[in-house]
């Protein structure tokens, strides 16, 4: 075999091997996809129901607080306002489909004032996709003595909601119950 037949064979394994090794390398280099979003500023709350000072029909009530930014589904905190009637409401509120919007249903008995402190611990509190903690907001409100809201459509519509906008949702079915139909 003469010498110039061997080189380029030589340089093709070559190359050939170098070409094996990357992808080897580029293989064990893998990571799993990351997500990092830039800074953000704090959520804001930029509208409630009701409103801050507003007086209300006593019975069932949607309380509403929308955000400027989109929200975490699972980041949320409330409390009683100081020096008012805590409300009774079920414990986890609902993100509505625009992702700015929380929802929870409530009770509330008439001739009272009412409130609730937003975040009232940021820490695991409303927060953004970003896990940055909205600012803490109190709303206060006034129950008056005109006949209640005894039904939850008509505290949707106070509330300025939609029929798919409900506060909570029915849970999945699970597999075993699906089947026996």
């Amino acid at each position: 075999m003469s010498r110039r037949r061997s080189v380029p064979l030589l340089f093709a394994l070559s190359l050939a091997s170098l070409g094996a090794s990357a992808a080897l390398a580029q293989e064990a280099n893998q990571v799993s996809p990351v997500l990092i979003l830039p800074p953000t500023n704090p959520p804001k709350m930029v509208s409630t129901y009701p409103a801050q000072g507003a007086t209300v029909a006593p019975g069932v009530l949607i309380l509403k607080v929308a955000f400027d930014q989109q929200m975490s589904p699972s980041a949320w905190n409330y409390a009683p306002a100081p020096d008012v009637t805590p409300m009774d409401c079920v414990k986890t509120p609902r993100l509505l489909s625009d992702q700015k919007t929380f929802v929870l249903l409530c009770r509330v008995l008439g001739n009272r004032d009412y409130g609730v402190t937003f975040n009232a611990q940021r820490g695991g509190g409303f927060a953004n996709l970003g896990d940055n903690p909205a600012e803490t907001a109190a709303l206060t409100f006034k129950v008056g003595a005109d006949d209640p809201v005894t039904t939850l459509r008509r505290a949707m519509d106070a509330a300025g909601l939609k029929p798919d906008q409900m506060p909570v949702q029915d849970a999945p079915r699970a597999v075993g119950d699906a089947a026996k139909g």
